[in-house]
C-alpha cells in the first residue's frame, strides 16, 4: 500500500500544527508550503480538506492562519488515513474485468491486510507522532521560520 501525496501532506500539516501550540501567531499556508517545498495550490485544497474534517482551525485575513483544531491525544492517525484515503478496496476486481472474479482469495486477503493496517493506525495518536526526535525538529524548524521572520522585518 502506498499513501496518496494528498495524505502525506495532510500529516505532514497536522504533524506540524501539532507543535505550533506556544506561538502567538498562527501557521500560514506559505510557511508550511516553505517549510516542507510544497505547492501552494494543492496545499490550500489538502488544508480545506483538514478545516471541514475539524481537525484545522483556518482564518482568513491579514491576522489569520491555520492552527490545530483537534486535541493531538486523542487523534488517531487511522482516523485521518481513513478520511483522506478513504476505505475502497486496493484492488477493483469488479471493474476491471479480472477473469478470477469470484473465484480469487487476494481481494479477501487484502481487505484483511487494510484492516489490520488501520486498526494498527487507529492505536497511534499525532501526539505519538510529534514526540521526541520529530517534535524536536518541528519546534527546530518553527524557530528558524520565526527568527527568519523577525531578520527580514528588522
Amino acid at each position: 500500500m502506498r499513501l496518496t501525496r494528498f495524505t502525506d501532506i495532510g500529516l505532514r500539516v497536522l504533524i506540524y500544527l501539532a507543535r505550533a501550540g506556544e506561538r502567538r501567531v498562527p501557521v500560514t499556508v506559505a510557511e508550511v508550503a516553505a517549510q516542507f517545498e510544497l505547492p501552494v495550490n494543492h496545499l490550500v485544497k489538502v488544508v480545506g480538506h483538514l478545516a471541514r474534517g475539524g481537525w484545522v482551525s483556518a482564518t482568513r485575513g491579514r491576522n489569520g492562519g491555520l492552527r490545530l483544531g483537534a486535541d493531538a491525544a486523542t487523534l488517531s492517525i487511522g482516523t485521518v488515513l481513513r478520511a483522506l484515503e478513504g476505505d475502497s478496496e486496493l484492488v477493483d476486481c469488479e471493474g476491471s474485468g479480472c477473469r478470477l472474479s469470484g473465484d480469487c482469495q487476494l481481494r479477501a486477503a487484502l481487505k484483511t491486510g487494510m484492516e489490520a493496517f488501520y486498526g494498527a493506525m487507529d492505536k497511534v495518536t499525532l501526539a505519538h507522532i510529534t514526540h521526541g526526535n520529530t517534535g524536536e525538529k518541528i519546534v527546530l524548524m518553527h524557530r528558524m521560520f520565526l527568527d527568519q521572520g523577525k531578520g527580514i522585518a528588522s
